[in-house]
């Protein structure tokens, strides 16, 4: 009878440890995710240019020419696939106020857990070369990826030098990896 009742203990413990396991396998794959979209239709955001300081004539002639009335497209590029297939577009833009903005156009990748834009340093390299350079330079991060489809806008703080960062990258923080990345060439 005991060894009935060790051989008991031993399947409720081996069953407890199964559950555990898978339980924090899901948390930490979250595989649903794979056959759920978010779709995010985000209009290019609108800044109000500063008005114009008062002036007198003879200030006129020798002010700076006005800002831009509307947005200017800095750099751009296309998103390569990484370790998922990855597509759309990339734009960083200036807005009328001198607010910068990065743009994602028609982006198409797969959903998963933990996924951040960030701006990098790093070169996009095709293939696996690629995956897991974009963290080894300089990059900012500009948030959590908003939807794995459509248009969506990331804020670049004020301090940032865009200069500094030649390419974007879909990045999954949880298993340091790039989803996705794009060159960004001047327009």
């Amino acid at each position: 009878m005991a060894d009935g009742k060790r051989r008991g203990r031993l399947i409720s413990w081996a069953a407890v440890t199964a559950l555990a396991v898978l339980g924090a396998g899901l948390y930490w794959f979250q595989p649903w995710k794979l056959w759920q979209d978010d779709r995010v239709s985000e209009a290019l955001p609108t800044a109000q240019a500063a008005p114009p300081a008062a002036s007198s004539p003879a200030q006129a002639s020798t002010s700076p020419s006005p800002a831009p009335a509307g947005p200017q497209t800095l750099a751009q590029g296309s998103l390569i696939s990484h370790e998922h297939a990855t597509t759309g577009t990339v734009k960083l833009i200036r807005l009328p106020d001198g607010s910068q903005t990065l743009r994602l156009e028609n982006l198409d990748t797969s959903n998963g857990p933990d996924l951040r834009v960030w701006l990098t340093d790093a070169p996009v390299k095709e293939g696996a070369d690629g995956w897991g350079v974009f963290d080894d330079g300089k990059y900012v991060s500009l948030g959590k990826l908003k939807g794995n489809k459509g248009d969506q806008n990331y804020e670049i703080p004020a301090d940032v030098n865009v200069a500094d960062y030649t390419s974007v990258t879909i990045w999954c923080d949880r298993f340091n990896v790039s989803f996705g990345a794009a060159e960004l060439a001047k327009a």
